[in-house]
């Protein structure tokens, strides 16, 4: 386990975790008697928190009461809530462990651990706002998915600074998409909005000044299904990726790109 977590632990600007200090020091008391409890425990006590009653309500005095312990104890293992949150994040990525053996195809692989973390923010739905709205480092469990999506991007002729970038921009993608996903599904009024936004556009689509919204609009519907529309949004970020400058789907003038 990473390092109890103590005011040494940050890089002296306020609201920032040194990551160094939080995941490669070892998780030992620093001084004092021993601690009653593991850091594992106060982090998943957190996770449980925020779980049933969303981020906001993850305060340090609000876990010490569901640890039964007193609020000046937690400070040496989080002396705030950025780093507590540090060690959540980072502890639901445990969950994607092991991860799923590689297929040998980077997209098929790419687009499983986007799956995969969807699934995950679909289970701790206060992750994909963690992850959009707060900095966070890159704890152990999150490197291991690192490890394995690099080593899916293998066969792609990207330099090792763009692939780290397709795993930001995949883990983005899915964080953001989740996001939306579930406030449309806390949206009461979700069906009655769409029906307006519909007729709004088919209203904009017929004053003859948006001919393209038009055509558009007239292209045959698609299953809208949360499912569905996600799969649909994951194969033309991962498949796009062919036309990146530089990949290995590059070819002679007149080969087909997936021959």
């Amino acid at each position: 386990m990473p390092a109890p977590a103590s005011p040494g632990d940050r890089t002296g600007t306020p609201g920032v975790v040194d990551p160094q200090q939080l995941w490669l020091t070892p998780d030992r008391p620093r001084r004092g008697r021993r601690p009653a409890f593991t850091r594992e425990a106060i982090t998943a006590a957190a996770v449980a928190l925020a779980d049933a009653e969303g981020l906001d309500a993850v305060t340090m005095r609000a876990v010490a009461a569901r640890v039964g312990a007193g609020v000046m104890s937690l400070y040496s293992y989080a002396p705030d809530k950025e780093t507590l949150l540090e060690l959540m994040v980072d502890h639901v990525s445990g969950e994607l462990l092991p991860p799923a053996p590689l297929s040998g195809d980077w997209r098929t692989d790419l687009k499983a651990l986007a799956r995969d973390q969807r699934a995950l923010m679909l289970r701790h739905p206060w992750l994909s706002t963690a992850l959009t709205t707060h900095r966070t480092t890159l704890g152990p469990n999150t490197l291991v998915q690192l490890e394995h999506a690099l080593t899916a991007l293998r066969p792609l002729p990207l330099d090792g600074a763009a692939k780290l970038e397709v795993f930001s921009l995949l883990t983005g993608f899915v964080s953001s998409h989740v996001s939306h996903e579930l406030t449309r599904v806390a949206a009461t009024d979700a069906p009655e909005r769409a029906a307006a936004e519909a007729r709004y556009l088919a209203t904009v689509a017929a004053d003859g000044h948006h001919p393209e919204l038009a055509q558009a609009l007239a292209s045959p519907g698609r299953p809208l299904t949360p499912e569905a529309t996600f799969a649909r949004f994951l194969d033309r970020l991962v498949d796009g990726l062919d036309t990146h400058p530089g990949t290995a789907t590059e070819t002679e003038p007149g080969t087909p790109p997936h021959a």
